[in-house]
């Protein structure tokens, strides 16, 4: 069966997508969770561990506060209380941690630095995976052991204000609730007002034991403007009033003989030197935990905090309020919360957190007897029955206390052993799901690779040898093999499998799908050597296929890419790698050039007539010189093109050096200061107001050329909103606008460019479908598809910040000048072209600001003209925004490859190219992130790249679709 290369690549990326879907769900890992349904119950814990032959006279310890209120300032970073700046941030505070009855700590979080899965750490103790970052957008209902369960099931009255993740996440658990929604970045004032006006109120009352504060302001300013944005440090000095009003509300209303009161001061997360977050950088990751209560020590001055984990806070404040502990938590009792109880209590806290945690390692574990803590439990174990049964006989010794201080010690090695055990035991893998789409994933990447030949030839035609593969014996074979399988491994597994729970005619297609490709690729295997392949034109010459520099570049360069990826060094710093390719095919294009234009003219000297001090002109059918329009002003036209090609590469390598100044990226230089940095402060805001509107009028000289003059207009009429927009914003000043403007959000300005870029997309698909269907126009066809992306390049415009509007420039201009002066006139083929665009892309995303982490995810364009939270168009921006590079290159490609002076074959090769440069990267990293899934850092470093590679795969099989589309229908539409 012989079918179009475009077609075939399409068909292939789209079972690509398929399986790399399936690869996730086996990969993102359930946490580790207690095989026991139930959640745990103060009947269940164990007694105290007494040797002795009378019976055990514990009983549960007795809370040790009456009331607790928790302060969670989302984004809050341990510098901003503890660094040089807290005393001038939040004074209040620092006194606190100087000089009151506190104890203080770097609580350090977990990657994902999101806020839902953050929150369920503090409230289960577990460490979440990346798949809650997508669950981060629609929380649904935590149905594990948490401790707000805990705290509802004893009786415990519950108030909350603030992020209503909280609510989604516990419905009906609290007595008392108001919600705010976390996504609207652009609202830092009124979001945490709606906390606020709560509070005067409810600290008046009595009917309440847990008051929990999520206040979001903070973290918007972040998202908005950054960690050293002058709005930072009004937010935390009202932050540090709100804290003074609560402790000195809980001081007046405490009573002589009563519990204590207790109040957390904490962040979910901290916020990286761009403002974001997500990634696992120091100011992401470390975060301040401050516990206020009279029962604590007062402080004589300024100590260094140490280091606890986020989720030991769980234990901690279970234990506090007399509540059991969490059946999936891994976290440890902060020891020095409980130290001024008795030593019996703090050891009896300690045992019922060790039980808990060798009960979680026994679930997780199979040879959990031989783990190291596990081991150091039962030792401690043993001895503090040692230790009660002289307790309980009377021994009042000293020996007896140094004994249970020892025993105390034992329990916190292990403790902190088998807490860490557990948090490197990051889930359970559903590895059959897993093989399942790493089997797919290869056999469409060999089925690309065999398929090169044919693929990249002049017919732009893959014979497919489906009707002899399905009709095989071994086909049938293979059916019945892999389905016995199927049975068998879904039969004997011990866990839930994805794959296993699939309707049984959607695992059947699975199994004939990859029985299909195996039989497939052994016919194409074997057909090789009886079947030359087709010959490409642009590369066949006498039979072969022949290479040039820039050929060896593409390929060496591609497949070094897909090398260092195994490495995790350079999947954090890639850019570097995409910097450095860029570079080399600049010069390597500047050789070519320099080869066309002056060996060549050297070589035709004389040819027909020309001296060596004259310009050789163009021969006409006839054979003679034909002149150029600029020979009558004394320039010829061989003589502009040479100059302007000559000049290409060069200008190209300017810009990229350029665009590298503009944001630092990756993860080890990040926090050096950048050129968008010094464009962003105050005091340059009218340098960057200047550059914001050079960039805005080169993009419509770049960009109005190829559009009628309605999109003409319209795409002017856009720009000047754009300009407006970001002045509304307080990026940039207008010229009667003075620097201490009010800002705002700009909402209406940003509606009145969106219907400009609607008009413009109307304009190109009305021009689009005419020639399709009414009259076969290959200009009107060219045009719609260039206006369609001027519309693309206006929405881009929009979202992009003021000080990355010179990447959006720099793109522009290095598209027009290499398909005017590179990939026409050196005459590059369709699979060269692809794959420089394909580089120029994946730097570009870079040059954005991007990197491998979800830090630089910036989730504030999601709201560019919304006055609420509204899931689909923020999450839709938000991804347009941040695979801009990528987009606009792949959409230059499409109205490249389809412009009226090319063939079909072209658009085939191109979407062919684009398939199997995303399948190897891809096929790459399916088998990496199986062989690495059990080590931490490496997971945290390779789990978001793999979730950008997935988009990234997503977004190439809709253009090859769209590839497949318009090589359809530009063959239905000739005569």
């Amino acid at each position: 069966m012989r079918v179009r290369s475009s077609f075939f690549a399409s068909f292939c990326l789209v079972l690509e997508v398929l399986s790399v879907a399936l690869f996730l769900r086996g990969f993102f890992p359930v946490p580790v969770k207690s095989s026991y349904s139930s959640k745990s119950k103060l009947s269940d814990l164990p007694a105290e561990p007494f040797t002795g032959s009378s019976p055990n006279l514990s009983k549960v310890p007795d809370p040790l506060f009456k009331r607790v209120v928790i302060v969670l300032i989302d984004a809050l970073r341990e510098d901003f209380v503890f660094g040089p700046n807290g005393r001038k941030y939040m004074p209040y505070t620092r006194h606190l941690v100087e000089r009151g009855s506190t104890h203080s700590f770097v609580a350090k979080a977990r990657p994902p630095t999101v806020t839902m899965p953050r929150i369920k750490a503090l409230t289960t103790g577990s460490i979440p995976g990346f798949i809650d970052v997508v669950m981060n957008l629609n929380s649904p209902a935590l149905l594990e052991d948490n401790l707000i369960w805990q705290a509802k099931t004893a009786g415990k009255r519950m108030v909350f204000y603030g992020d209503d993740t909280w609510v989604k996440l516990f419905p009906k658990h609290f007595m008392e609730y108001d919600g705010t929604t976390s996504f609207f970045v652009s609202d830092y004032t009124e979001v945490d007002n709606n906390v606020t006006r709560h509070l005067d109120s409810t600290l008046k009352r009595d009917d309440w034991d847990l008051l929990i504060l999520h206040y979001l302001g903070l973290d918007h300013i972040g998202h908005i403007s950054g960690p050293h944005s002058s709005l930072i440090q009004p937010k935390l000095m009202e932050m540090d009033d709100i804290l003074k009003k609560i402790h000195g509300s809980l001081i007046l209303k405490e009573t002589e003989g009563a519990l204590p009161y207790l109040l957390v001061l904490c962040g979910d997360h901290g916020m990286s030197e761009t403002g974001s977050h997500g990634g696992s950088s120091a100011h992401e990751v470390n975060t301040p935990l401050v516990l206020i209560s009279p029962a604590f020590k007062r402080k004589v001055g300024m100590e260094k905090p140490p280091t606890v984990e986020q989720v030991d806070l769980t234990p901690t404040l279970a234990l506090g309020l007399g509540l059991p502990i969490s059946q999936n938590s891994v976290g440890r009792l902060i020891q020095p919360v409980v130290e001024e109880a008795s030593l019996r209590d703090q050891l009896r806290f300690l045992h019922l957190n060790g039980h808990q945690l060798s009960c979680l390692l026994k679930d997780s574990m199979p040879a959990y007897e031989k783990e190291e803590g596990y081991e150091q439990f039962r030792v401690a174990e043993k001895s503090h029955g040692n230790w009660l049964k002289l307790v309980v006989e009377g021994n009042t010794s000293e020996v007896l206390n140094n004994m249970g201080k020892k025993v105390l010690k034992q329990y916190l090695e292990a403790l902190r052993v088998m807490s860490a055990a557990l948090s490197k035991q990051m889930g359970k893998y559903d590895m059959y799901s897993m093989v399942v789409g790493v089997v797919l994933v290869f056999q469409l990447l060999l089925l690309l690779l065999l398929a090169m030949p044919e693929a990249l030839s002049g017919a732009s035609e893959v014979d497919l040898p489906v009707s002899s593969a399905l009709l095989s014996l071994p086909f049938y074979l293979l059916c019945l093999l892999l389905f016995s399988v199927h049975m068998l491994v879904c039969t004997s597994a011990e866990s839930a499998c994805y794959f296993c729970s699939l309707p049984w005619g959607l695992v059947f297609g699975a199994v004939a799908l990859s029985s299909a490709l195996l039989c497939i690729l052994v016919s194409m295997a074997a057909r090789k050597g009886t079947k030359p392949p087709g010959k490409s034109p642009s590369r066949a010459s006498g039979g072969g296929w022949s290479l040039s520099e820039l050929d060896i570049l593409l390929l060496a360069g591609t497949a070094g890419h897909t090398l260092s990826l195994a490495a995790s060094s350079f999947v954090e710093e890639e850019h570097q790698v995409w910097y450095f390719l860029l570079n080399t095919l600049c010069l390597v294009v500047f050789q070519d050039v320099c080869r066309k234009y002056f060996r060549e003219r050297s070589a035709n000297i004389g040819v027909i007539g020309c001296s060596e001090d004259e310009d050789c002109l163009p021969p006409s059918k006839e054979g003679y010189a034909v002149a150029s329009p600029l020979t009558d002003f004394g320039v010829t036209g061989a003589d502009s093109e040479r100059w302007l090609a000559l000049a290409t590469p060069l200008l190209t390598l300017a810009c990229c050096r350029l665009l590298r100044s503009l944001n630092q990226t990756g993860v080890q230089w990040v926090h050096l200061p950048d050129l968008g940095h010094w464009l962003n402060s105050s005091e340059h805001k009218t340098v960057l107001s200047l550059l914001a509107a050079m960039s805005l009028a080169l993009i419509y000289f770049l960009v109005q050329r190829r559009c009628s003059w309605v999109s003409k207009i319209a795409l002017a009429l856009g720009l000047l909103g754009v300009y407006s927009y970001r002045a509304a914003v307080g990026n940039v000043m207008l010229p009667w606008q003075h620097s201490g403007g009010n800002m705002s959000k700009g909402t209406m300005k940003a509606r009145f460019v969106y219907v400009f870029i609607l008009g413009i997309f109307f304009t190109g698909s009305k021009d689009l479908l005419r020639s399709q269907v009414i009259t076969a126009d290959a200009r009107l066809k060219s045009r719609g598809l260039w206006e369609i992306y001027s519309g693309v390049v206006l929405l881009v415009a929009l979202l992009f910040r003021a000080h990355n509007l010179p990447v959006l420039c720099c793109c522009l201009l290095v598209q027009s000048l290499m398909a005017q002066f590179i990939w026409k006139k050196l005459h590059y083929d369709a699979a060269q072209t692809t794959i420089m665009h394909y580089w120029f892309g994946q730097a570009f995303f870079y040059f954005q600001g991007n990197s491998n982490s979800i830090a630089t995810v910036d989730i504030s364009v999601g709201f560019v003209g919304l006055e609420s939270y509204v899931e689909a168009p923020a999450v839709f921006l938000t991804a347009l925004s941040t695979y801009a590079g990528p987009l606009l290159w792949a959409s230059h490609l499409i109205c490249y490859l389809s412009s009226e002076n090319r063939s079909s074959v072209a658009v085939g090769h191109g979407c062919y190219c684009l398939a199997l440069l995303r399948s190897v990267p891809a096929a790459a990293y399916v088998v990496l992130v199986t062989a690495l899934r059990y080590h931490l850092f490496i997971w945290s470093v390779f789990s978001p790249k793999l979730l950008y590679e997935s988009m990234h795969t997503l977004l190439t099989a809709a253009i090859c679709l769209f590839f497949t589309t318009m090589e359809q229908s530009r063959s239905s539409s000739r005569p």
